[in-house]
């Protein structure tokens, strides 16, 4: 797909409608953009291939945007294989293209393609700058954002931001007017899952990029996948500040549940529609032995409280649920006040178990109330309901 940016910018990526899971792990319905750049000056500059699978239909939109012309540069900004893998093909293409990363990148070029030698080279680090003519480059580190190689580029004249993986989503982009462009309300539902299952678990490294990024006028901002960013480029910004430094994105419960014989999933059920009636003004539901983890991750962060209800199993939880909050842990989840369900038809134990799951996160907290279903709700458990109704409402 061809679209033009600005007058000497384009934008160069392929979509891919067939995948199914992105990474192995994040289920993508909608598909997957993988994005890539031209800059048209007295040089050219490509920045970052794509995907193997799609190296054709890339080396395609590129021909049409170089019109004969000869690229001088290869900027790579991330060295994932959906980013890098056509880089081979395209230097037997162009031989004469000088590639430009920093000391790490080339590092994995040599163990990506041991047996290619990239004859010409520049290595860059933070603050540098390549100049095209009327365009500069000026390179931002951005180590762990979410790969250890990761850099940034600033173009100065056009205050453009290429900002590798960051400030991605999730879905393919298509050909109809202004695609490349969303909302910032549009964008974040998929970008905040994107973000917590990709780059969640570095949330001081981004923090540490956005300070950097703080004193830059940024009139668009380039990711690797998903739209240009071209209006209100803060506002983009401010979701990231918020994720990245794990404050609750919004006042709302989010109750994760996993049921066996369906009464567990009945509490859950029953609790959520208690705290609507109490005026809570956003409480979302995921049962976690159906649904993709990936979102319910996201749904835990968004919110300033969670829910856990889950079956007592062998004596510990239930195991989608243990799985579930070991990836809650690895995320680095903090700062968030948890209910407890627990269900179990002789010896209940999952409330204690997942106590002590928690015990090293930081600024968690656990409501006074909790619930303890014996095989099927009653009376007793019932009421707890209401007491954790009644103490989570008034948080």
């Amino acid at each position: 797909m061809k679209h033009q940016i600005t007058d000497s910018v384009f934008y160069v990526g392929v979509n891919d409608y067939e995948i199914d899971l992105f990474e192995g792990l994040y289920p993508v319905q909608e598909g997957m953009a993988y994005n890539s750049y031209v800059i048209a000056d007295r040089c050219i500059a490509v920045l970052d291939t794509v995907d193997g699978r799609k190296t054709q239909e890339w080396l395609s939109n590129l021909e049409a945007v170089l019109e004969q012309r000869q690229p001088d540069y290869l900027i790579v900004h991330h060295m994932e294989p959906d980013h890098s893998a056509s880089l081979r093909t395209f230097l037997e293409k162009y031989p004469d293209v000088t590639v430009v990363a920093n000391r790490v990148a080339f590092g994995m070029m040599e163990r990506y393609f041991p047996d290619f030698q990239i004859e010409k080279r520049e290595v860059v680090k933070e603050g540098d700058e390549l100049s095209l003519g009327s365009h500069v480059l000026r390179f931002v580190s951005a180590p762990l954002v979410h790969w250890p190689e990761v850099m940034m580029s600033y173009e100065l004249s056009e205050k453009l931001l290429f900002s590798a993986d960051a400030f991605g989503r999730f879905g393919a982009l298509d050909d109809r007017e202004n695609s490349l462009q969303d909302s910032p309300e549009g964008w974040a539902a998929e970008a905040r899952r994107y973000y917590f299952g990709i780059v969640g678990r570095f949330g001081m490294q981004v923090q540490n990029v956005l300070k950097k990024l703080s004193g830059l006028e940024i009139s668009r901002i380039c990711p690797l996948h998903g739209p240009v960013i071209s209006e209100c480029p803060g506002e983009y910004l401010k979701f990231y500040d918020i994720w990245s430094s794990y404050r609750a994105q919004k006042k709302g419960v989010c109750i994760c549940y996993a049921s066996v014989y369906g009464h567990t999933k009945e509490a859950a059920e029953l609790l959520a529609r208690q705290l609507r009636e109490a005026g809570v003004p956003e409480v979302v539901c995921h049962d976690l032995t159906r649904c993709d983890h990936s979102s319910a991750l996201a749904d835990a962060f968004c919110y300033d409280r969670l829910v856990l209800a889950g079956v007592t199993y062998n004596a510990d939880i239930f195991p989608c649920m243990k799985s579930f909050i070991e990836s809650l842990l690895e995320h680095d989840y903090q700062d968030r006040t948890i209910g407890l369900v627990e269900s179990g038809s002789w010896a209940p134990m999952a409330n204690r178990a997942v106590r002590k799951q928690f015990e090293q996160a930081k600024g968690i907290s656990f409501t006074k109330n909790q619930v303890t279903i014996r095989a099927a709700l009653n009376g007793a458990s019932k009421e707890q309901i209401d007491m954790l109704t009644k103490e989570l409402s008034s948080l």
